[in-house]
């Protein structure tokens, strides 16, 4: 295995990691600014209260995103298997 192709099995993984996580964490942001507003606005600094909407949201977003995310990894996974043969 040469440097290059291992900067590129690299980046690779790098590229599925952040399309994997990006759709929990661009929610989970969304949600405790959301949350954050409102705990300022009325003035409740109530921790269950950032915990479980976050917690609701992560679980809905896995359910809608959850076998594209499969599929990023299914799909590196295969290519990761495939140079391995080769080599």
């Amino acid at each position: 295995m040469d440097s290059d192709l291992a900067i590129r099995l690299l980046a690779d993984t790098l590229l599925a990691a952040a399309k994997i996580s990006m759709p929990l964490l661009l929610a989970t942001l969304v949600v405790g600014v959301l949350v954050s507003i409102v705990q300022v606005v009325t003035q409740i600094q109530e921790m269950t209260l950032t915990f479980v909407p976050k917690l609701i949201v992560l679980m809905g977003i896995c359910l809608a995103f959850g076998s594209w995310m499969m599929s990023v990894a299914v799909d590196l996974s295969r290519q990761m298997f495939e140079l391995a043969g080769r080599l």
